[in-house]
């Protein structure tokens, strides 16, 4: 098992810019895949970014594409989500996630941090 601790979260303004960490720690936490999610309230846990284990493959959602960007530091055991151009409808609680496939469903991971709140104002 992996545990995952978030960091990062705000509050910003529309059209600014947050970082989010993902400290990854464990046997493994090096060689699974680690993706980020998000949960607003009342909405299901949507997809966000994945990259995998050597940091070489990455996937995003349509939604956040152009604007934010995954990578992850394996000498740090610690992954990102550098997110620019933020909007109101990207408030939510952010989730790190590690497993394996690559997947965008939250059924592919098996380990989830507690989340990290970040709020867009208009």
């Amino acid at each position: 098992q992996v545990q995952l601790v978030e960091s990062g979260g705000g509050l910003v303004q529309a059209g600014g810019s947050l970082r989010l960490s993902c400290a990854a720690s464990g046997r493994t936490s090096s060689s699974v895949d680690m993706a980020w999610f998000r949960q607003a309230p009342g909405k299901e846990r949507e997809f966000v970014a994945v990259v995998g284990w050597t940091g070489g493959l990455t996937r995003t959602a349509e939604s956040v594409k152009g604007r934010f960007t995954i990578s992850r530091d394996n000498a740090k055991n610690t992954m990102y989500l550098q997110m620019n151009s933020l909007k109101p409808e990207d408030t939510a609680v952010y989730l790190c996630a590690a497993g394996r496939g690559l997947g965008t469903a939250p059924s592919w991971y098996n380990s989830w941090g507690q989340g990290t709140q970040v709020t867009v104002s208009s």
